[in-house]
């Protein structure tokens, strides 16, 4: 697939044969969100584009967020692509779309949607083996159902935030072992989680229920995730209800939007699942499978892991299914996260609580300065990276947050 725009190599990682979503807005227009997509280095506006050619799904760009493009489901979805690939690569269009072209410099992005519910599940199998092995060294690592179904909790989605939003070190109730009582104060205990975010378009009604064989269909593309924790808090508040405040006070989400058509070529098959999962969560080749996207972590520049997703135990079939199976609708602009991805090796361990083995084993930043939990002034920035089409690779958009004093 071969740009009219001469400056856009075959190689991008975000070339035509990724082509991801986001909302931004400019500085001439700072209250007008739309609908944008990035080629290489600059910002399609696809609002106007697609609003010039009058297209029949053009009004659901001019949103100031991804939402109603969600709501039009995967023929749109797929026609849109069809259409925004056509105007990239027929040299007849080429007059049409440069207008549209901006800078990346030149606009600010925003959450590309307004999410509707957050669910976060807890999808990798070393991730939770190694928070087991940490916490209940004398007994079983997994707990007895987490072969069985993906277990996941509601969090909270008025504080999932863009990338490179600043993040406020959270207050709360923390209580160690050998304290005789809790004190409130600043978490002391500030982690990361490497995710994968779904995005979620084509709403269900209550009482139904979503086959796994049916849920790609409501996937409409995946972005890097990083679920701030904080693990004092949350290891005094979680029993018996599970992640309350130190998971709810920031979650942030990358800017731009990968979409599962753009993620063919990066189809992997589960592990191995034992026992073999119920009915309903047991998904073909097909319509369940795994992806393989390689993260990277970074601590203020310092490369500290390299997550694999394909080693993820549970598929995002399998964990939209078990979502739905009570029958819970899903909503446009839903978002449910993997939680922490984890491989085999200690280098490939998506949170400070494993890197760090809760803080017994600190790591080393190219300053030389250490760390068991982040600091303030600490960034985080979360990259990947996975096959594309052609054989090039796609480069995910980039989740970051910058860590700020309590308040």
């Amino acid at each position: 697939m071969t740009s009219t725009l001469p400056d856009l190599p075959a190689d991008h990682p975000f070339g035509l044969h990724h082509l991801p979503y986001g909302v931004f807005s400019t500085s001439g227009s700072p209250d007008r969100r739309r609908v944008g997509v990035r080629v290489g280095d600059r910002v399609l506006d696809l609002a106007a584009l697609a609003s010039d050619a009058r297209v029949s799904w053009s009004t659901a760009l001019q949103q100031p967020s991804l939402n109603a493009f969600l709501a039009e489901g995967p023929a749109t979805w797929a026609a849109a692509r069809a259409w925004l690939q056509d105007r990239l690569t027929d040299p007849g269009h080429r007059p049409d779309v440069e207008p549209h072209l901006l800078d990346l410099h030149e606009v600010r992005l925003h959450l590309p949607v307004d999410v509707a519910d957050y669910v976060d599940f807890y999808a990798s199998e070393h991730h939770a083996s190694n928070v087991g092995s940490i916490f209940r060294p004398d007994g079983d690592a997994l707990t007895p159902n987490w072969k069985h179904l993906p277990i996941g909790y509601h969090g909270r989605s008025s504080t999932v935030v863009v990338s490179g939003t600043d993040i406020v070190r959270p207050l709360g109730q923390r209580k160690r072992p050998q304290d005789p009582a809790p004190v409130f104060g600043p978490s002391t205990r500030l982690d990361i989680e490497a995710e994968l975010g779904f995005v979620v378009g084509g709403a269900t009604q209550v009482g139904t229920r979503v086959p796994v064989g049916e849920a790609m269909s409501h996937v409409f593309g995946v972005a890097l995730f990083n679920d701030w924790s904080a693990r004092d808090i949350q290891a005094w508040e979680y029993v018996p209800l599970g992640p309350f405040l130190g998971k709810s006070f920031a979650s942030s989400l990358a800017a731009w939007v990968t979409p599962m058509e753009a993620l063919a070529s990066a189809h992997v098959p589960l592990p191995t699942q034992d026992p073999t999962p119920l009915d309903y969560l047991h998904g073909t080749e097909e319509t369940s499978y795994g992806l393989d996207i390689t993260m990277e972590v970074r601590v203020n520049g310092t490369l500290v892991a390299r997550p694999p997703y394909r080693t993820m135990y549970w598929s995002p079939a399998q964990m939209l299914a078990h979502l739905t199976v009570n029958g819970a609708a899903l909503s446009d602009g839903d978002l449910f996260a993997s939680g922490t991805t984890s491989g085999a090796e200690p280098d490939t361990r998506g949170s400070l609580l494993e890197l760090t083995w809760n803080g017994t084993e600190p790591i080393t930043l190219a300053d030389r300065s250490t760390r068991t939990f982040l600091q303030d002034g600490d960034e985080v920035v979360i990259s990947a990276s996975a096959p594309g089409a052609g054989g090039h690779r796609i480069g995910l958009g980039e989740v970051s947050g910058r860590v700020l004093p309590a308040r």
